[in-house]
């Protein structure tokens, strides 16, 4: 007797536990499609997936088969496929050659910088280049300097990226030798009242032209300080117009811009000789764009770590790391010269992989920044849940941004339980907002979870108000 009620009581717990989750669930569910019911969807279009990894088990669908703009949530499938063909170990180089023979403090022949894709390559790393040219004993370059692009295609864009959003700093031009983010920091400062303000370059270089129209004025007067690119004629020159305010700057961010630059190899060429003279190498020849010959020596390398990459990709949503993510696949897979179309290529195989047909989205580049790319809430949760699984999840997991944390997550959900549990990638477009990731709940859960936003006007304060409330609510889970 006392057996059989032990039994009847396990079942009758077992019974009551499975109840009181679906009752979490329906009140999960109820608590979202009250959300949605605000009058902002009757207008806007929104698409949600929920999968809790924990119990393997969907908890809320919404328009998940809806083809919507991803934004940069296009970085996660870049990120996964990167992670899977290229593999954690990945590394992005940017090597030194020479050609002719070392005499003395004299390299008779042409030095040789090749492109490795490496998107995250800065000035300090330029430095650490020049200093092992230093290092051989060269203090003469009798031949060239020469830059070698050869592994990527002519494509300075990606495919169906906006020709007016040049020169925002976040549709840098492409190339497979990438400096300073391909751009360049603009800073005016006052000087005295009724003179142009004076202009500060990061990094410092001679390759830029700068037309200054700025004037000096007192704090009391207006600013309308513009910094940009002569991008409408197709050159480099920087064009300053309107006034400075004289004396300490209180929001140095009116004073200051960030511009791309054209044809990004002849900039590295650029800063490249000015370093090496800076440090009393000289060059005899030109700077040139040529491929590697054949019979080049070896120097040496820059290395940088996949995971480095894929770090401030996510963390900072930086497009064009995403893209060298894209070709580095693309050189992978059929060699050199890459061709954006065999990266995109590998992404469709990954989404293959993930049992879904590829020809039922739209891929078009690697960051998100084309509108041609389409998606759906059910392929992003479907990546996340295959990443899961793998031995790299770590490294994925933690590139995402951490909700009222860092990166572009920051300033979002720091009043809430969702602060420091959500880990995912946002999107942003005109008119779109997405977020896509990971979330840790009370209840010790993992959620996979997409929430894709669009068509809407104006600012996306709004929009992303309701995707954090729906996070909120899942942290709350």
């Amino acid at each position: 007797m006392e057996s059989m009620l032990k039994k009847f009581l396990i079942v009758l717990l077992f019974f009551s536990t499975i109840i009181f989750a679906q009752n979490k669930i329906a009140k999960l569910q109820n608590e979202i499609n009250e959300v949605i019911k605000d009058p902002f969807f009757n207008r806007t279009q929104i698409a949600i997936d929920v999968y809790d990894l924990t119990e393997s088990k969907h908890l809320y669908q919404h328009n998940n088969k809806l083809l919507l703009y991803p934004a940069s949530n296009m970085k996660l499938l870049t990120t996964a496929a990167a992670l899977t063909y290229l593999g954690k170990d990945y590394i992005f180089q940017t090597s030194l050659y020479h050609t002719g023979v070392i005499e003395g403090d004299t390299l008779y022949g042409d030095l040789y910088i090749a492109g490795g894709f490496d998107p995250a390559f800065t000035t300090k790393d330029l430095d650490s280049i020049v200093q092992s040219v230093k290092f051989l004993g060269i203090k003469n370059i009798a031949g060239n300097l020469c830059a070698d692009v050869s592994l990527k295609d002519s494509l300075y864009w990606g495919r169906g990226w906006m020709w007016d959003d040049d020169p925002d700093p976040s549709q840098p031009r492409l190339s497979s030798l990438n400096i300073n983010n391909n751009a360049i920091e603009v800073f005016v400062e006052g000087s005295e009242i009724g003179s142009p303000g004076k202009i500060i370059l990061t990094p410092e270089t001679n390759y830029i032209k700068v037309e200054n129209n700025s004037i000096t004025v007192s704090s009391s007067e207006k600013t309308d300080l513009k910094i940009t690119r002569d991008w409408v004629n197709g050159t480099n020159n920087i064009i300053v117009d309107g006034n400075v305010i004289a004396g300490e700057i209180k929001d140095s961010s009116s004073h200051k811009e960030k511009l791309t630059l054209l044809e990004p190899q002849y900039y590295f060429l650029a800063l490249f000789h000015e370093h090496l003279t800076n440090e009393g190498i000289s060059i005899n020849g030109e700077d040139k764009i040529s491929r590697l010959p054949e019979n080049s020596v070896y120097l040496s390398s820059f290395n940088q770590k996949i995971d480095t990459v894929i770090i401030r990709q996510n963390k900072e949503s930086e497009n064009l790391y995403a893209e060298m993510l894209v070709y580095a696949l693309a050189l992978n897979d059929s060699g050199a010269p890459a061709v954006a179309e065999n990266g995109i290529q590998a992404l469709k195989n990954l989404i293959d992989s993930l049992y879904l047909d590829p020809d039922n989205y739209n891929l078009s580049d690697g960051s998100g920044v084309s509108r041609y790319n389409l998606l759906s809430t059910e392929l992003l949760v479907n990546l996340l849940k295959y990443v899961y699984k793998k031995p790299f999840f770590n490294i994925y997991f933690y590139s995402l941004p951490i909700a009222g944390v860092d990166g572009t997550l920051k300033k979002r959900m720091t009043n809430s339980s969702a602060k420091g549990n959500v880990y995912a990638k946002t999107g942003t477009l005109e008119g779109v907002s997405a977020l896509s990731g990971y979330i840790k709940t009370k209840s010790k859960h993992l959620l996979a979870f997409s929430i894709l936003v669009q068509h809407y006007t104006g600012k996306s304060t709004t929009a992303r108000n309701f995707i954090d409330h729906i996070c909120e609510m899942l942290a709350d889970y």
